[in-house]
């Protein structure tokens, strides 16, 4: 536990600041990146995809937004589950979840590093993913004013890229160019499309989503985040759900033979050609680079609060996990280290880093839903006709969706989070000295979250 004249985590955010912050997170404009393969695997019907998968993404939504109300603290979905289901368990999802903040900036890294080498072909990637790491490091060690307000600038830029298409596009729409027309089903509706190879891509739709989550592990960072934070959480799943909506709804109609993109996972760029020439091409390709700092900066931010409460109580070591900068008022240590993990940008393949995200988000987000059952229904027993259905039916759904999607991943991805969570396994065996003693908890007030959670 941290003695009464150590520094803390500083609550200076409100509502906006935290829906910008996930919203960055989210990174909105992936929309266009992966719209070509999305559309195919959709047979076109992307639309109704992220319909569903925002859908599917509101019960998980709704877990986090109970969760937090009881437990407001940086620790995110390792406090909750900890708090709620057992110690071990709480261990093993924070453990996890690790793996979705802290590669995220790698991500980040090595796309802007991808997108630089093809504007600038004779200076090494190397070179640009270095820089971008040393940035947004800064960034965020100076605080989370100042990430907030950088990624708000930044987060505004993305829908100024939404807003450039959809004006382009109805342009062009209205001059016959796609479908001709401005309102259609086609985004919709497909009879020739097979439920199997549309719902194969809603897990991957569904992690254009993530955002809502990290906001959560800014509870400390934020004004009255019991009722602030499970605003946001909505808010954020809902304007990023809504931004997904319209931008396919348009891309669809501007383009309707998705068959005949040359490179699927290019087919944003045709598209941005086809309706706004080399100006359009130019800013999407500019505001792609945005972004990236956007998500990396509340990627790295999110990742480093996690391992800044696991550290404050001894699950990680406490001198480096658990360090605050009197300066700054942020885990400085932390954020050193994902900076250097980042780096990793620079030898670890793309398709490794996506498989190792996609098994921590999944297994925490099943894990969350399970807690609003064991921590409400159970514990506090809410069981009346209403608490039935808030507390059991709804997230005993988010928790078999979340799930089934984990278990459905690709081999590659349950292998390497596999390892991962063997590794985390054998750490907590040692921690616990073979489960002879319990790992640390978090030093928080449930009795109190309890009430305040009911008012």
């Amino acid at each position: 536990m941290n003695d009464t004249n150590s520094p803390t985590l500083k609550r200076s955010l409100s509502l906006k600041y935290v829906v910008f912050f996930g919203l960055a997170f989210m990174a909105p404009t992936t929309l266009f990146s992966t719209y070509g393969v999305a559309a195919h695997s959709t047979n076109g019907m992307i639309s109704t995809a992220y319909i569903v998968a925002l859908g599917v993404m509101l019960f998980t939504a709704y877990s986090y937004a109970q969760m937090v109300k009881a437990f407001p603290a940086a620790g995110a979905a390792y406090t909750f589950t900890q708090k709620s289901l057992s110690p071990h368990i709480g261990f093993i999802v924070g453990w996890t979840i690790i793996l979705d903040y802290v590669f995220s900036p790698m991500i980040s890294a090595l796309l802007l590093g991808i997108a630089m080498r093809a504007y600038f072909p004779d200076i090494p990637m190397y070179i640009w993913i270095i820089l971008f790491i040393l940035i947004v490091t800064v960034i965020n060690i100076m605080g989370i004013k100042v990430a907030a307000k950088v990624n708000t600038v930044l987060l505004f830029l993305q829908f100024g890229t939404l807003t450039l298409f959809v004006v382009f596009s109805i342009k062009g729409l209205l001059n016959g160019q796609g479908a001709g027309t401005l309102f259609s089903i086609l985004p919709f509706i497909d009879s020739n499309v097979e439920l199997s190879s549309f719902m194969s891509v809603i897990p991957i739709l569904c992690f254009s989503f993530l955002g809502f989550d990290a906001a959560t592990t800014l509870s400390e960072e934020t004004k009255n985040p019991r009722k602030t934070i499970p605003k946001a959480i909505y808010l954020i799943t809902i304007i990023g759900g809504l931004y997904y909506l319209f931008g396919s709804y348009f891309l669809q109609l501007i383009w309707p033979d998705f068959q005949s993109f040359k490179d699927a996972e290019a087919a944003y760029m045709e598209i941005a050609m086809y309706i706004g020439g080399n100006f359009l091409v130019s800013y999407v390709l500019a505001e792609g680079i945005m972004s990236s700092f956007a998500s990396a900066i509340a990627s790295g931010t999110s990742a480093s609060r996690i391992l800044y409460a696991m550290g404050r109580e001894r699950v990680l070591p406490a001198k480096i996990f658990g360090y605050l900068s009197p300066k700054f008022r942020t885990p400085v240590y932390n954020i050193l280290i994902i900076g250097i993990i980042a780096l990793s940008a620079l030898f670890l393949s793309l398709t490794t880093a996506v498989s190792l995200i996609n098994f921590g988000a999944l297994f925490a987000f099943t894990f969350v839903n399970l807690s609003v059952i064991s921590h409400f229904f159970f514990r506090n027993k809410q069981r009346s006709f209403i608490g039935t259905i808030r507390y059991l039916i709804i997230p005993l759904i988010g928790a078999s969706l979340t799930g089934l999607f984990w278990i459905k991943l690709d081999i590659h991805s349950l292998i390497l989070g596999g390892t991962w969570l063997l590794i985390g396994f054998i750490y907590l065996l040692n921690l616990t000295k073979m489960f002879r003693k319990p790992p640390p908890e978090l030093g928080f007030d449930a009795d109190l979250s309890n009430k305040e959670a009911n008012l």
